[in-house]
This record gives C-alpha cells, structure tokens and sequence, in this order.
C-alpha cells in the first residue's frame, strides 16, 4: 500500500496531492515530477553504479580468496583469523565514523566514490568471507582439492583455475548482498561525500527539500533510486535463495 501511494501521488500535478486525497488517482496524469526527479538524479544516479558495482565485484573476489584459505589451508591460528575478521561485521558504523575519515584522508583516497568503495569494500570483507567459506566448506568436495594438489597445482591456480568457476552460486548471493547495500547506504554517504560528488541517496534527500517539499517529485525519485535494486532481485533472486541455502549447512 505504501507502495502505491508513492506510484499514484508521483503522476499527480501539485494541486492534486494532500492528505485526504492520497489514495485518490490522479484526477490529471502527469509526468513532470518524474523528468524533475530525473534531471535531478541523473548525475548521482551514474555515481551510484560507479560505486555498487566496484564494490559487489571487489569484495565478493576478496571474500571468495579468504573464503578459500580458511576452509581448506588450517595454517596456525585460522579459526582466531576468522574470528577477528567476522568481528568486523558486529562493530556499528557510528562507532568508526571519525576515526574512519581520519584514515581515508591520511591515507589520501580521494573524497566521494573513491572513498565510499574502499568503505563498503572493507565492511564487505566478513560478510563475504562469511558466506563463501561456509559455501566451499559444505558443497566443495574436499578430494577435488586435492586432485588439483596432486597435479601440481598450487593454492593460487587451484583457487582461480578450478574453484572460482564453481563459486557461481555463493558470487550471486555477494554481489546483490553488497550492490543493495552500496546503493541504499545513506550513512557513509552522508558523512564522506556530499551532494557534488556522493551517490543517489545523498540526491535524493536534497531533492525531498526541508521547507516545501516536491511530494510528486520526491516519490518519483525514491522510485527511480529503488528500481536498480528491484531489478537485480527480479533477474538474481531465483539464485539468490539457492546460493544462500548452499552454505547454511556448516558454519
């Protein structure tokens, strides 16, 4: 229902928009507010994907390769490796802002995407850690790493020559895990980019206004923010499930 009064009130002119008539259709259809949402999103619709898709593909390759080592090479100390990198998953966002940003500029990254990818990318890190090591722990066969040992192949080849091509399934669940999450995030956003050069939900907040708000032109936006998302579900979800449930076995 909410879902239908951001589509009905985005096709209705100024006049039309209220309280009492929110459920109503719009007495005169109009497509105005979404060319003004449009015009508006445009830029920091691009920069969104400059930043979701660097840090889907990232993160997940990362996450695969640490997924890997700490499910089939038990080097000393593995499982207190994973544990202090699951750890990342569980310290809040507000906690680390600061310090954070101190890191990023002495670092030198440079402000906005650039920043939001190494961001995402290294919150990304234990979740996609996560679920491919429990992936190749339950579904790899255990001798067909060692047939690949056996044949001389070593840690690096046998991880990208034979189990990278087998790894669709957990890559699907990463990667729409990570794209929503970059493209929705508004905190980090907020805090290391700003409207000239951060992604879409900055845009979006400074196209709802504070004084007089464009409702027709900010239910548009949110439609427009939100179907880049929806779509990826709709074209992954059917594997989304698969890939999630292939790696819920054995932690």
């Amino acid at each position: 229902m909410p879902l239908y009064v951001l589509i009905v009130t985005s096709f209705k002119a100024g006049s039309d928009i209220g309280v009492a008539s929110q459920w109503n259709l719009p007495e005169n259809w109009t497509t105005a507010s979404w060319a003004k949402a449009w015009t508006s999103l445009q830029p920091s619709f691009v920069r969104t994907f400059q930043l979701a898709i660097p840090v889907a593909v990232i993160s997940s390759v990362i996450g695969a390769a640490n997924g890997f080592v700490l499910s089939r090479w038990r080097f000393p100390g593995a499982d207190v490796v994973f544990t202090l990198i699951l750890f990342g998953m569980f310290i809040p966002y507000q906690a680390v802002m600061i310090p954070l940003r101190e890191i990023v500029t002495t670092i030198g990254i440079p402000p906005g995407i650039p920043t939001l990818v190494f961001v995402h990318c290294v919150y990304g890190i234990p979740i996609c850690t996560l679920i491919f090591r429990n992936y190749y722990a339950t579904t790899v066969p255990e001798e067909l790493v060692e047939a690949a040992w056996v044949d001389g192949a070593g840690l690096l080849r046998t991880f990208a020559r034979i189990i990278l091509p087998i790894s669709a399934p957990a890559f699907v669940v990463t990667v729409i895990w990570q794209f929503t999450s970059a493209w929705n995030d508004y905190l980090f956003a907020i805090f290391l980019s700003s409207t000239r050069n951060g992604p879409i939900t900055i845009a979006l907040n400074a196209l709802a206004g504070a004084q007089s708000p464009d409702y027709a032109a900010s239910m548009a936006g949110a439609l427009i923010t939100s179907l880049p998302t929806l779509l990826v579900y709709v074209l992954l979800g059917r594997w989304f499930i698969g890939g999630l449930m292939a790696g819920s076995v054995k932690g």
